[in-house]
């Protein structure tokens, strides 16, 4: 499964990108929205995990100007961000994302259940 990863923290991406190799994925990395808009012009990932704040243009800006492009049955769009605020997490929902996962001690399980559709083991709180 090829998966897109837009995160400007490069330590971050690496860790993403390590942690979802192990478990068979393909994790192609990139710094800026931009930067991942020119490769969706040749080629479409099965997963788009996009992080919130980036330079430039932001995750909902990018995912704004990606989803009339894209079909979201066949691509899931993820949104990542350091900020758990239910305030946020709504506008979000009101854009049309789906799928949102904190940046916590979870993350990688989160999206690894987000990926193969078992949003029921998803973890949104801590236990």
């Amino acid at each position: 499964m090829e998966l897109y990863l837009v995160e400007d923290d490069e330590v971050y991406s690496e860790f993403i990108s390590k942690s979802l190799s192990h478990k068979a994925y393909s994790v192609k990395p990139f710094y800026s929205a931009e930067d991942c808009l020119g490769a969706m012009q040749s080629l479409q990932p099965d997963a788009i995990l996009i992080d919130y704040k980036l330079p430039g243009m932001n995750g909902i800006e990018f995912y704004e100007k990606i989803k009339n492009e894209i079909d979201e049955d066949k691509i899931k769009i993820i949104l990542l961000s350091s900020i758990d605020d239910g305030n946020l997490v709504l506008d979000f929902i009101q854009k049309g994302i789906r799928d949102y996962v904190v940046k916590d001690e979870h993350v990688i399980d989160s999206l690894i259940s987000i990926i193969e559709g078992k949003e029921d083991d998803y973890y949104f709180f801590d236990e």
